[in-house]
């Protein structure tokens, strides 16, 4: 049996501010929203037309992302090029986004693959990276990911 990730899900505190964070920042497409037994939902995906939700938002959390908890640790998007990081940097950037390091970052010492790493607007943290392109970025950890430690 092969498996791949269908959706993520994501609880939030503020549908509103998360929906202006995904789709007017990230460029998320808003497939559907809804309430259900007093709870609001958005579902998001990438704008390709197929329909197929990539992150679910549900406004149910009472407070911000803990990462000291069990869970997700953060979430990474790909990107197709380091000029489309750097883009969305820059979007995030003039949006007030905390940045985890300046700017693009290598995933190890000498590594090609890189990418940014940021929090939404609950917390949780979030990639966008790509597996070539950072060759000439600096690595934050010289001997483990870079995406661990934040």
């Amino acid at each position: 049996m092969t498996l791949h990730l269908g959706h993520t899900g994501l609880n939030v505190t503020d549908l509103d501010r998360s929906l202006a964070f995904y789709r007017d920042v990230l460029g998320f497409a808003v497939l559907a929203e809804g309430k259900e037994q007093g709870r609001r939902y958005a579902f998001l995906g990438d704008g390709d037309g197929d329909g197929h939700p990539v992150l679910t938002l549900w406004q149910q959390a009472q407070g911000p992302y803990d990462s000291d908890r069990a869970g997700l640790h953060h979430l990474a998007f790909a990107a197709d090029s380091i000029e489309r990081v750097r883009r969305y940097k820059e979007a995030l950037k003039a949006y007030g986004a905390e940045f985890a390091y300046e700017g693009v970052v290598a995933h190890r010492e000498g590594g090609a693959s890189g990418g940014i790493f940021f929090h939404d607007p609950d917390g949780t943290r979030l990639e966008i990276s790509v597996p070539t392109g950072a060759e000439t970025a600096p690595a934050p950890s010289s001997d483990a990911p870079t995406c661990g430690f934040f």
